[in-house]
């Protein structure tokens, strides 16, 4: 009975209730089996209260999100404040020379490198998530930028760009701010998950090796290399020009040499004397630095000595770097310049994001706290979008400067306004001093840098060890970032990458399971034994287990296969088709195909060749004189006429599904389900059972039910979940009214809303293959009487005719009774198969509903 709302009149209620009833009618309610028995399952309205959420409360939860710094500001003290000092000093003695290069390998003014850094450091302490991770140039961004500049420069509409090439690569850094804020807000952080760690380090090793060659011909003052090739055009021009060496070359390589030397000094002393590690690290930090000051000082000694005209100077400096901000304003992005960097755009984002992600996760793993990626990304997006106000291009997470600024002790975010002074003063005290800063001395600071980035040969063995095929899409991205462009490595390795992921979800692994029996012993004051069935795959071809262990098949006629994915549309119809395949390999048919007239036979199952059709062929092709010894056709057909009568393989009774890894179900693959149960049961000749075991999900159990799996109804309704033709369009009509052959020894009787089954006591008993079948049901019957003994330890009974009030209570999930084919565990559908009532012929009633389409396309 229906319940009244409280308010509601009995007439309104009882429209309700007939609404409700016309709705059921419409949509065909009552034949799904499920529905009609009444088998509780999970519904919509349980889906959306487990996932609502006060609108109100959830509106200020999100913007709260969006400022974590409100949760440790006002927590903030003295001691935090040391270590925030002294990492963010550190990391601004470090970050004024790597910016000022950077902006080099991205075809700008060194002030433009400052700029980016200033913002990135400001700006992300009020977003951030992460204490260890500072924003500014980098490496792999700034040659992504130089490449949209030249880009941009090629087309027409970025002519009227060729003195600024700020200009480009400020528009770009806002579009990309403007794209990861979109991600950032709308929460599609998880969209970076699609890019595996190989990939990443793919296409960064390439631009490492990219940068690290565009900066060898500077380093030695070589201008007349063109940087702007592909890597091994400039590493060739390089060897050829290598005469040409200029005096760029004793600071440039002096400065490199003197960085590596350093470090590794640093690292002996941190090793060798651990007491003075601490002051090894600062030391070591302090070397870029360092040897800046040193060669700036050296240059300005002898070309400000010695030369008064910049066009006479024997080395490449810096020169004129402005003081302030000269550059603030609103980037410029008109229509020509955003058409034309359009086609940059994906690249750049990809970059931006995975780069940053990959770094703030790296230093949350290892300092023992956890970003939040959207955040992440909204912190991106609103630095890009208020760096190009202050003349700053593209900035992200630096790695090498969130090493140091994690190893100096920083205790917050509030270390990036502390180096963000820094940076200030360089800008307004310090451009001056850097007029004299050698070209070559940035050179060996961006070498010295990207050379980190590049994976170790250790790496990619690793690679190679826990999956080869991500090695190969490490060596096609850094492949094609050498010979190409890094767009092209990014795209290559995001591709290969999603391929990968799809050729996984289309090719599952599942295995067909085997029992082993597992013991364990208990030594206490009472020892005891435990004893457990455990399913394992039948085969070793991985060589997971020792080839000392038996492993048993399941009783005869079951066959169990766990599924090791996701059963959804990619993959159903494979798994589907090794199921089949296996039924066929290991049961015997209902009805052997020699037994069969030609003209009942189906087009896709046509059994032999016609007779007279081989001895034509025979005949014509002289085969018996090329084959003296032949035997006729007629000798060939009766072998396998007697072959197929005493075929011993048992009738197949059961399948048993493990759907303990599987996390989601669709329609498709439940009408493939239902598919496989048509062509199994066209197959055996009777009806074969579904089971299920560990089903994880509730929406899982629902979509099998409205498959009509797990109820163990005899009268079923599905069979088109998503029918394309109408059923009754599909096959001959003729096909639908031809007669077939009564089924042997069982007939069903229908008994109002009840059906049962009653035994045939007339056997056919002049038919030599009738008989032997009959003949190997027995000896099957008494294979799975011995079967139910062994595995169930009671006495072998007849099974089809089990005592069910002394059976083992089988648990199921969410009532028993209404679901028996709902398993938790394989040992328990097994038992369940085991006990089965009924293991049938199919009725002539769905025997005559199978039309020759259905036929056709269940055993295809």
């Amino acid at each position: 009975m229906e319940p009244t709302v409280i308010g509601e009149t009995p007439a309104r209620a009882s429209f309700w209730q007939k609404a409700k009833a016309f709705g059921k009618k419409v949509v065909r309610y009552d034949d799904t089996e499920a529905n009609r028995l009444g088998v509780p399952m999970v519904s919509v309205g349980d889906f959306a209260r487990k996932h609502y959420r006060n609108p109100w409360y959830g509106t200020l939860n999100y913007i709260e999100g969006l400022f974590p710094f409100r949760r440790w500001i006002l927590s903030y003290n003295l001691t935090w404040g040391m270590g925030d000092l002294i990492s963010g000093i550190t990391v601004g003695l470090v970050v004024v020379p790597q910016s000022m290069s950077y902006a080099n390998v991205a075809g700008l003014k060194p002030e433009f490198g400052l700029y980016a850094s200033f913002v990135g450091v400001v700006v992300y302490a009020l977003f951030a998530t992460s204490k260890d991770v500072t924003i500014g140039p980098v490496a792999v961004m700034s040659l992504q930028t130089h490449n949209a500049i030249n880009h941009v420069l090629n087309t027409e509409a970025g002519r009227q760009y060729t003195d600024h090439p700020e200009i480009v690569a400020m528009a770009l850094a806002f579009l990309c701010g403007v794209i990861t804020l979109g991600i950032g807000l709308l929460r599609l952080g998880w969209i970076v998950e699609f890019i595996p760690a190989p990939a990443v380090s793919g296409f960064m090793t390439g631009s490492a090796l990219t940068i690290l060659a565009g900066q060898l011909p500077k380093l030695l003052g070589e201008s007349k290399v063109n940087s702007n090739d592909p890597m091994y055009l400039i590493v060739i021009n390089f060897f050829r020009k290598l005469p040409s060496a200029k005096a760029d070359a004793a600071f440039g390589v002096s400065a490199l040499v003197f960085l590596y030397f350093v470090r590794w000094m640093c690292n002996w002393i941190a090793k060798r004397y651990p007491r003075h590690a601490r002051a090894a690290f600062f030391a070591s930090v302090m070397r870029s630095a360092f040897v800046i000051i040193i060669l700036t000082a050296a240059s300005r000694a002898w070309v400000g000595t010695h030369y008064d005209n910049e066009k006479d100077y024997p080395i490449s400096l810096i020169l004129h770097v402005p003081r302030g901000f000269k550059h603030m304003g609103q980037p410029v992005l008109d229509r020509s310049l955003l058409g034309a960097l359009g086609s940059e755009l994906p690249a750049s984002v990809i970059v931006l994001l995975l780069e940053h992600i990959a770094i703030s996760k790296s230093f949350g793993r290892v300092n023992n706290y956890k970003i939040n990626p959207n955040q992440e990304l909204i912190a991106i997006g609103v630095t890009n979008m208020v760096g190009p106000c202050f003349g700053g291009y593209a900035a992200t997470g630096s790695f090498s400067r969130s090493a140091i600024k994690s190893k100096s002790g920083v205790r917050t975010p509030v270390a990036g306004w502390v180096t963000a002074i820094v940076v200030l003063i360089a800008i307004y005290a310090l451009s001056g001093v850097f007029y004299w800063i050698p070209n070559a001395a940035l050179s060996a600071v961006i070498i010295h840098a990207v050379g980190d980035l590049i994976a170790p040969p250790a790496l990619l063995y690793k690679f190679w060890l826990m999956n080869p095929l991500e090695l190969l899409i490490f060596v096609a991205a850094v492949a094609v970032t050498i010979f190409s462009s890094v767009d092209y490595g990014v795209y290559v390795s995001v591709c290969l990458s999603a391929a990968l992921l799809l050729v996984r979800i289309a090719h599952p692994r599942g295995h067909f399971l085997g029992v082993v029996h597992v013991q364990h012993e208990n030594e206490g004051v009472v020892s005891t034994r435990q004893l457990r069935d455990v399913y394992v795959p039948m085969d070793n071809k991985d060589r997971m287990r020792d080839p000392s262990v038996v492993i048993r098949p399941p009783p005869p006629g079951i066959l169990v296969y766990r599924v090791e994915e996701s059963f959804t549309y990619p993959n159903a119809s494979r798994m589907s088709d090794v199921i089949l395949d296996k039924v066929k390999a290991e049961t015997q048919p209902g009805k052997v195909i020699s037994s069969v007239r030609a003209g009942d036979r189906p087009w896709n199952d046509p059994g032999p060749p016609n007779p007279w059709v081989i001895k034509a062929w025979r005949a014509m092709s002289f085969y018996y004189k090329r084959h003296p010894d032949a035997k006729s056709v007629e000798e060939t057909r009766s072998e396998e006429v007697q072959a197929n009568a005493h075929d011993p393989r048992p009738r197949l009774r059961a399948i048993v599904l493990d759907f303990g890894s599987v996390g989601n179900v669709d329609t498709t693959s439940v009408q493939v389900l239902v598919d496989l149960r048509n062509a199994v049961e066209i197959y055996s000749g009777h009806r074969v059972e579904f089971h299920f075991a560990q089903i994880l999900s509730p929406w899982i159990r629902r979509a099998l039910l409205a498959g009509d799996f797990g109820t163990g109804s005899i009268r079923r309704h599905v069979r088109e979940l998503a029918a394309v033709v109408p059923e009754g369009a599909v096959g001959d009509p003729r096909e639908v009214g031809r007669p077939r052959p009564p089924p042997r020894g069982v007939k069903f009787v229908e008994d109002g809303d009840n059906e049962h089954v009653e035994t045939d006591k007339r056997m056919p008993s002049d038919d030599i293959e009738a008989q032997s079948h009959i003949q190997t049901e027995m000896q099957c019957e008494e294979d799975l009487k011995n079967s139910y003994s062994e595995f169930t330890g009671k006495p072998s009974n007849d099974v089809n005719s089990l005592d069910h009030s002394a059976s083992i209570n089988v648990p199921v999930l969410w009532n028993s009774e209404l679901t028996p084919f709902f398993h938790l565990d394989v040992s328990g559908a097994v038992s369940a198969a085991l006990e089965s009532t009924y293991t049938t012929d199919i009725p002539p009633s769905d025997a005559a509903s199978s039309t020759a389409g259905d036929a056709a396309k269940a055993t295809a």
